[in-house]
């Protein structure tokens, strides 16, 4: 059961998303205008089975998995999106909505900047904000965070579903 009411959980955002452990890397979104705009948390820990392999004597995130985590938020912003549509009211309960299928693809990344690492211990704070579309394709204005320096900035551009696009 899933309430479209911030702060979403780990548990709310796997309602929103067909990603799982060890691919859900979202903790938390804290803002939300569903279709729009959202923001959230990933905690950076150095038990994330990456870290094994990247960089071991210096422990860095991936920048390709900031990305991933950016676009997850975007996926969380574009079905609670789809979700408002569905159900009518703020404080509609969705019990047997499979509104994770609705999660489309990441086709582009333009103009990423990545400005400094993202250690463990770091608390990224990300933020999207859906722009303008064209067809199937969105583009989406990124940007992560760690204690309010921006560490990685830019736009990726996302999908929807072809079998949704074809419902239009």
């Amino acid at each position: 059961m899933i309430e479209l009411k911030t702060p979403l959980s780990s548990e709310d955002i796997r309602h929103l998303l067909p990603h799982r452990w060890p691919f859900l890397l979202l903790d938390k979104v804290t803002e939300l205008d569903p279709g729009k705009r959202a923001v959230g948390i990933k905690n950076v820990t150095i038990n994330e089975p990456y870290f094994a392999g990247h960089f071991p004597a210096e422990s860095i995130m991936p920048g390709v998995l900031i990305i991933e985590c950016l676009a997850q938020l975007t996926a969380v912003a574009y079905t609670a999106g789809a979700l408002a549509q569905v159900v009518t009211g703020a404080d509609a309960v969705l019990e047997e909505v499979d509104i994770a299928s609705r999660v489309g693809y990441l086709v582009a990344i333009k103009n990423v900047k990545f400005r400094r690492p993202v250690r463990p211990g770091d608390q990224l704070v990300l933020e999207v904000v859906m722009g303008s579309s064209l067809g199937m394709l969105t583009n989406v204005q990124t940007r992560a965070r760690v204690d309010r320096e921006i560490v990685t900035e830019g736009t990726i551009v996302v999908s929807q579903r072809p079998e949704e696009g074809e419902k239009k």
